[in-house]
């Protein structure tokens, strides 16, 4: 099993991982609403390979068979080595690689409560609450916590799902053979 969860998992997390670190140069251009989609179109991607690597388990591992919790189990450790990968990469990306990154987001943030019609006092809340997340977030293992929440609801959700199609139960009476984990 822990071959099957390494493999899928750091693939998983690669593509994510790869995904923001090819468009940060293009920051700029994608601009936040459009990188936030494109952010969470990958995420779902990557974790397609969560699909694969139960799939793969039962087959290869499992003897072509395999219980929803068993196969829960394989989902929810690549699910968690892919999301280690993805906050690993975020860390490294806003602490090191785009360190303004908290203020051009709230100076979007604010921008956008103007442009939709917000009062002053709106727009001035809008301005503390960018201030109460860049203290925040400037904290490395905050920052980590909340960027794992990012992933994880979508991966514990695919896992879920994939347990339930892949997850098949013997015939009575069939010895499983190749149940070694």
């Amino acid at each position: 099993m822990r071959k099957t969860v390494l493999t899928f998992g750091l693939l998983s997390g690669a593509v994510s991982s790869s995904m923001m670190l090819l468009t940060i140069p293009f920051l700029d251009r994608i601009g936040f609403d459009r990188g936030e989609i494109l952010g969470y179109t990958t995420i779902i991607a990557s974790f397609l390979l969560v699909f694969f690597g139960i799939r793969s388990f039962r087959d290869h591992v499992a003897g072509g068979t395999v219980t929803f919790r068993r196969a829960f189990t394989v989902g929810i450790l690549i699910t968690l080595v892919s999301c280690v990968c993805y906050v690993a990469t975020w860390e490294l990306i806003y602490f090191k690689l785009t360190p303004g990154f908290a203020d051009k987001y709230a100076a979007y943030a604010i921008e956008r409560a103007r442009a939709s019609g917000a009062s002053d006092q709106e727009v001035e809340a809008t301005k503390h609450k960018m201030q109460e997340f860049r203290r925040i977030y400037d904290k490395p293992l905050v920052n980590a916590a909340l960027t794992f929440l990012e992933p994880f609801p979508i991966g514990l959700a695919v896992t879920l799902i994939s347990a339930g199609v892949l997850g098949k139960k013997k015939p009575r009476g069939e010895v499983m053979s190749g149940t070694a984990a």
